[in-house]
């Protein structure tokens, strides 16, 4: 292990850990890797990442409020209403009047926009998949035993939801 990690620690149920200061680091470590490793894909569409980003929440999470978008995407809502309108102009998002709310606006993305989502999607699984098919059968077990845990640490108190079935 790098020095940069703290030695292995017993846990509670008797195994071997790295402690929570290893785990954090090598678990931001391994996201920002294969984080890289699958943008490749993204960047095979064209789109700016944050458009493509706010087009991601659009698609997996639905409809959105202007405010409710920035919100997601932790910009404030004049820079977001730049990156909607250049969406809108792409064809990839369109507006219409909130029901709820006769002066807001309700952003949602077109189809055009969810056909491209959905197809960086199809490009992203497909890298991860031939990352898979390199690893033996116990590694993929306890990556597939650990998928749930990463999830459930990757949503965030209050944030909109965006691992649906779709995602």
């Amino acid at each position: 292990m790098s020095s940069r990690f703290a030695e292995p620690t017993r846990t509670k149920s008797g195994g071997q850990g790295a402690g929570p200061d290893a785990l954090a680091e090598m678990l931001h470590r391994g996201a920002i890797a294969l984080l890289r490793r699958v943008n490749v894909a993204d960047r095979e569409t064209g789109i700016s990442p944050p458009r493509l980003s706010a087009l991601s929440v659009l698609v997996f999470a639905g409809p959105q409020s202007l405010a409710s978008l920035a919100r997601a995407e932790g910009v404030k809502p004049p820079t977001m209403s730049k990156l909607v309108a250049e969406l809108e102009a792409s064809g990839l998002v369109e507006k219409s009047p909130d029901p709820k709310d006769g002066r807001g606006l309700v952003i949602a993305a077109t189809s055009k926009g969810r056909k491209i989502m959905l197809q960086g999607r199809d490009r992203r699984l497909a890298i991860l998949k031939r990352r898979l098919a390199l690893m033996s059968r116990a590694d993929t077990a306890r990556l597939e035993a650990a998928a749930p845990l990463l999830l459930e640490l990757a949503r965030a108190e209050g944030a909109i939801d965006t691992f649906g079935k779709d995602d």
